[in-house]
């Protein structure tokens, strides 16, 4: 399973293909909590995932989609508000700590 440390992420994707919106909301939100770190945050398909993401963010269901074509740390959610694997994303970047994939 990939790992990063928090303090080397520079590029935070969230990776979608519903078109439902939410995952625009989710980067918003990512965007605001993060805002005066060193993190940008872009949303993007989840088969156009950039080559320079360091963590993406992506909805459990597309997970292995994400997985094939990131080489990165890939990090599933169940819930575009309030999932626990969000928020420990956050924090790590925020306090320090290794994000898993």
């Amino acid at each position: 399973m990939p790992s990063i440390d928090a303090a080397d992420v520079r590029k935070l994707v969230i990776a979608c293909d519903a078109g439902m919106g939410s995952s625009v909301m989710l980067a918003s939100t990512l965007r605001k909590q993060l805002k005066g770190t060193d993190v940008s945050v872009e949303h993007t398909p989840v088969d156009h995932i950039p080559d320079d993401a360091d963590v993406v963010l992506v909805h459990a269901g597309m997970a292995e989609r994400a997985r094939g074509t990131a080489s990165r740390v890939v990090v599933p959610f169940e819930l575009f508000i309030g999932d626990p694997a969000v928020t420990a994303v956050v924090s790590a970047i925020k306090d320090g700590g290794r994000i898993d994939g």
